[in-house]
């Protein structure tokens, strides 16, 4: 502790006022700072161009639309597909691994290979929360 805080202190303790002085190693902390490549990055699909984007199955089928993309609080991502339905009415939403889905180069075509708007139909619904 430098002499000023403990002059500090010593004012403190003398007007009956108690004090608790963190170690230097709780201000510490600092985010590291990570180098990305940028060139990787820019490859990537922006969430924002692929909602909306139309899901098929492997058989080139329509099996519904991508609503939104959720994180998971241990950073999975999760694909919310609308299903069912027409225009977004008498469907509902569905939760899948992103790393489900078969994405190509555009961002343009999303597969889910294997499904069927039928078992697709009797998944669990997906509601957000409030």
């Amino acid at each position: 502790m430098s002499t000023v805080s403990h002059s500090v202190a010593a004012a403190l303790l003398a007007a009956g006022v108690l004090i608790a002085i963190p170690p230097k190693a709780a201000f510490a902390q600092v985010a590291e700072l990570v180098v990305v490549d940028i060139k990787v990055v820019a490859r990537g699909y922006r969430t924002s161009k692929l909602k909306g984007t139309a899901v098929t199955n492997d058989k080139n089928e329509k099996i519904g639309e991508i609503d939104d993309i959720i994180i998971g609080r241990d950073k999975v991502l999760f694909a919310i597909v609308q299903v069912g339905g027409f225009l977004g009415v008498g469907g509902h939403l569905i939760a899948v691994p992103y790393q489900s889905l078969v994405i190509d180069d555009t961002g343009h075509k999303i597969q889910l290979p294997g499904a069927s708007r039928e078992a697709v139909k009797k998944l669990p619904e997906y509601k957000h929360p409030a």
